[in-house]
C-alpha cells in the first residue's frame, strides 16, 4: 500500500524517547547505601577487635617491666660544691735590678725544679760596683791594721810612762773608727754582691712555666713591675670550693674539723672523676654577701689531671650511713606528698608506700616500706596499677617471682 508522504516526513522529524531520570536517581541511592554498609561493617568488626584485645590484656596479659632488688649496702653522705683548681704557689716573677735583657734560658711552658735558670740580666755595671766596693774595704782593712799596730806601740809607751795617757786613749778611739769603716766597707761588699747575683733569675719553685714575657734586648728597671715570667706550681695542687653555711656544722662536727675528709673532684659536666684528695683547711670565715665558706682541699695531681684555674665539681665525703636498705632513685615514685614503689609479689605488682632517707649518687635510703631482697619495678610506670600482673624483662638483679618478705 502507498505510503503517503506527509506521514513519512513526520516520522523522519520525530525525536527519540528520554530515559527516565527516576531510574538513575534509584541507581544511586542503592550505590550510596552499599557504601554505607561497607564502611560500618568494618568500623564495627575494628571495634570488636580493639575491645576483645583490651578484654584479653585485662583478664591476665602481664606488663614486661624491668625490676631491682633491694639491697643493703653503706651509703656516703656528700656534699657537693662547684670549685676551682688554685695552684698553692704562683709567681710573677720580675727583676731586681735595671739592665739589659741578655738571655732568657726557659722555654714555654717548660716544668722546671728550683733553681733552673731563667733569665740573665747584663751583670757588668753590677760587677764593677761590686769591685770597688771591693777595694774600698781592702783600703780600710790596711788602716784599722795600720791603726791597731799603733795601739799596741802606744801602749807600751804608756807602761813604760813614755807618753801622756790622752795619747793612748785617742789612739783606741781611732782603732774603733778604721773598724767602724771596714765593717761599713764590708755592708756595700755584701749588698752589691746580693745585686749582682739578682742578674741571674733562677726558678724560686719547681712548676710550669708559662708563655714568654720578655725577650732579649729589652731594658728592664728594678721593680718596675715588668713581669719575666710567670712560674706555677702544679704537683701537689689544691682546689678551693665553696659550702653553704649550713653544711658548716656537718664538717666541723668530724676530727679535727674535717681536717683530711676525702674529696673527690669531677669534670665540669659531672661525666669524669679527676683526682681524689683531702681536705686541707677551712677558711676562718662566711662570706656573707653568699652565705657560703670555702675550703682547699689538696690533690697530688701527678698526673697532671688537674690544671691552674680549671672549674671542677667538688664532693665532699662527710659520713658513711653503714648498712642502708637502698634502691636506684628511678625506682621511687611520688605523688604528692607521698612515696612509693611497686612491689613485685607472685608475679604481680603491688603499690607499697616506702619512706626514704638521704640521696647518694643514683641510690636512695628506703628506711621503711621495703626490706633488702625486696624485688620492685623500675620502667613502664605509665602502665603499671596495683595488681596488674608483671613480667621481668632482664634487668639482670630482679625477678617478677618476688615474695612478700622483701615488703613489710
Amino acid at each position: 500500500m502507498p505510503v503517503d508522504e506527509d506521514d513519512n516526513a513526520s516520522a523522519a522529524i520525530e525525536p527519540p524517547p528520554k530515559r527516565p531520570r527516576k531510574r538513575r536517581f534509584v541507581i544511586w541511592a542503592v550505590v550510596l547505601a552499599a557504601f554505607v554498609g561497607v564502611f560500618w561493617w568494618a568500623l564495627h568488626t575494628g571495634s570488636t577487635k580493639a575491645a576483645s584485645t583490651r578484654a584479653r590484656a585485662g583478664a591476665g596479659m602481664a606488663i614486661t617491666v624491668e625490676t631491682v632488688t633491694a639491697t643493703r649496702t653503706d651509703l656516703p653522705i656528700r656534699i657537693d660544691a662547684i670549685g676551682t683548681v688554685t695552684p698553692i704557689y704562683t709567681d710573677a716573677i720580675t727583676s731586681q735590678v735595671s739592665g739589659i735583657v741578655e738571655k732568657v734560658t726557659y722555654k714555654e711552658g717548660q716544668l722546671v725544679a728550683r733553681g733552673t735558670p731563667l733569665v740573665e740580666i747584663d751583670p757588668r755595671p753590677l760587677a764593677a760596683m761590686l769591685m770597688q766596693a771591693q777595694g774600698t774595704l781592702e783600703r780600710d782593712q790596711h788602716v784599722l791594721e795600720q791603726a791597731r799596730m799603733d795601739l799596741e806601740r802606744y801602749r807600751a809607751a804608756w807602761d813604760k810612762k813614755a807618753i801622756a795617757k790622752q795619747q793612748l786613749d785617742d789612739q783606741e778611739k781611732i782603732a774603733e773608727q778604721a773598724a767602724g769603716t771596714v765593717k761599713l766597707d764590708q755592708g756595700v761588699v755584701d749588698y752589691d754582691t746580693v745585686q749582682l747575683s739578682y742578674c741571674h733569675i733562677t726558678a724560686p719553685i719547681a712548676g710550669r712555666v708559662g708563655l714568654r714575657l720578655v725577650d732579649p734586648g729589652n731594658v728592664v728597671a728594678a721593680n718596675g713591675g715588668t713581669v719575666l715570667a710567670v712560674l706555677t706550681q702544679l704537683v701537689p695542687i689544691s682546689v678551693v670550693f665553696a659550702i653553704s653555711e649550713d653544711n658548716l656544722a656537718q664538717v666541723l662536727a668530724q676530727p679535727n674539723h674535717g681536717e683530711n675528709l676525702e674529696v673527690a673532684v669531677l669534670d665540669r659536666v659531672k661525666q669524669k672523676q679527676l683526682a681524689t684528695g683531702r681536705l686541707i683547711t677551712i677558711d676562718n670565715q662566711i662570706d656573707t654577701t653568699t652565705g657560703t665558706v670555702r675550703l682547699r682541699a689538696l690533690f697530688d695531681n701527678k698526673d697532671e689531671a688537674l690544671f691552674p684555674n680549671q672549674f671542677v665539681n667538688a664532693k665532699l665525703l662527710v659520713d658513711t650511713v653503714r648498712g642502708a636498705t637502698a634502691l636506684p632513685s628511678s625506682a621511687i615514685q611520688h605523688d604528692g606528698a607521698d612515696t612509693f614503689v611497686y612491689a613485685i609479689v607472685d608475679g604481680k605488682a603491688h603499690v607499697q608506700k616506702v619512706a626514704i632517707g638521704i640521696v647518694s649518687g643514683d641510690k636512695t635510703q628506703i628506711t621503711s616500706g621495703i626490706s633488702p631482697g625486696g624485688v620492685v619495678a623500675n620502667s613502664s610506670f605509665e602502665k603499671l596499677r596495683d595488681g596488674m600482673p608483671v613480667h621481668a624483662a632482664g634487668s639482670g638483679d630482679g625477678s617478677a617471682q618476688g615474695s612478700a618478705e622483701g615488703a613489710r
